[in-house]
């Protein structure tokens, strides 16, 4: 799992990488990055909604997407923010494909201005 130092927790914090970030789509997930300055760690959160699946299916997909992450995370600069909302596609998605997914997205973001 991803540890609980870099798990998004407040609403705000959610709002600031989804209004003021950036973002990159893929067909199971989208992916909202805000740089930021500081010496904190980067914070990760997911998304989820009802039209991914009931409540075992969601909580499925969030899981994978955290051990994913877990993996990913030394990628982020430290202060940032990265929102990872899940697609309905998701749901029925190999861990693999949600990979590429992810690491197309990350790219997309990482290596912008």
């Amino acid at each position: 799992m991803l540890p609980s130092a870099y798990r998004m927790r407040r609403g705000d914090e959610f709002a600031e990488a989804i209004r003021r970030g950036r973002r990159a789509g893929r067909p199971s997930l989208v992916a909202h990055f805000r740089a930021g300055e500081g010496d904190s760690p980067p914070l990760v959160g997911f998304v989820v909604s009802k039209g991914v699946g009931g409540a075992v299916v969601r909580n499925q997909v969030k899981r994978r997407l955290r051990h994913l992450m877990r993996a990913r995370i030394h990628l982020l600069p430290r202060g940032s923010l990265l929102v990872v909302r899940a697609n309905p596609p998701a749901a029925s998605a190999r861990s693999e494909h949600l990979a590429a997914d992810l690491d197309v997205a990350l790219e997309r973001l990482l290596r912008r201005p």
